[in-house]
């Protein structure tokens, strides 16, 4: 694939980074790709992730390359490459680009957000959104824009943080706008898209989740920032109970990967495949 056929207003640099002259600003925290980035390869949160979202293409196959996004430092992006997809990275944050084309060796990388890499209408066969969408405040205008790259057909796949009784510090920290149930994305694709799967996941940590961050916030109760703390959030470690997390994890990714839909009401984050309409 040559990135400079599908857009006029890129240019590649000396590393191989597909660049724009300027770009919008986005709603993440500006050290989150170097924390994720020392934490991603050995964390069950961001490995768990990864096979549900392999699953779900798998399930759900799309034809032609796949934007990712958002990208960030490539974790996902790697993966769907390693598994023979075509993937082009999409990451508005400098960090975040070079450690996906310089760390994982991506060979699509563009620096910029999706807008201003100005793609041709029906360039790709899948987007991937994958814990973007909700770094977004008009969401329903970012995806009537963004619908026009997919070809006819064409893919969309989503993972996002569910349910507002499990809002937190670390959603604020992380630039969140919202977090979903079944009914808002619902309404968020209507009439953009048809839903072909739409489930939960992560469900093992509804609790862990609700007791250490969603209730400490709800008392008023902060918690420092740093690299520990992102470390025990995507269970970077290997205790005991890391440990029987995976096992449950594990179970969980067995089903997806069976094409079941699990129920959204316990789960703290929701995964989707839909088809443009």
């Amino acid at each position: 694939m040559g990135i400079g056929s599908l857009s006029d207003t890129l240019a590649q640099d000396a590393e191989g980074i597909w660049r724009t002259g300027a770009t919008h600003q986005v709603s993440y925290a500006q050290h989150g790709h170097g924390e994720c980035f020392q934490v991603e390869d050995r964390s069950f949160w961001f490995r768990h992730r990864n096979d549900c979202i392999a699953s779900l293409v798998a399930n759900h196959p799309f034809r032609g390359a796949l934007l990712d996004i958002g990208g960030g430092n490539g974790y996902v992006a790697r993966r769907l490459a390693d598994e023979g997809h075509e993937v082009v990275l999409v990451e508005p944050g400098e960090v975040g680009a070079r450690n996906a084309r310089k760390g994982r060796g991506l060979e699509h990388v563009v620096c910029a957000t999706v807008q201003d890499a100005a793609f041709r209408p029906g360039s790709f066969g899948a987007l991937g959104l994958f814990d973007v969408i909700e770094h977004i405040e008009d969401d329903r205008g970012f995806l009537q824009a963004s619908t026009p790259l997919l070809a006819p057909g064409g893919r969309l796949y989503l993972t996002v943080p569910c349910h507002a009784w499990l809002w937190s510090g670390a959603d604020v920290e992380a630039g969140h706008f919202r977090r979903h149930t079944r009914a808002s994305l619902e309404r968020l694709l209507d009439g953009l898209y048809r839903i072909d799967y739409l489930g939960g996941f992560f469900r093992p940590l509804v609790a862990p989740q609700y007791l250490l961050r969603a209730l400490p916030y709800r008392l008023g109760l902060g918690r420092r920032q740093s690299l520990l703390s992102a470390e025990a959030e995507h269970g970077a470690g290997d205790g005991l109970a890391t440990r029987a997390i995976t096992a449950l994890l594990h179970r969980e990714h067995a089903r997806i990967a069976r094409n079941q839909v699990l129920g959204m009401a316990l789960a703290p984050s929701a995964l989707v495949a839909a088809t443009r309409r």
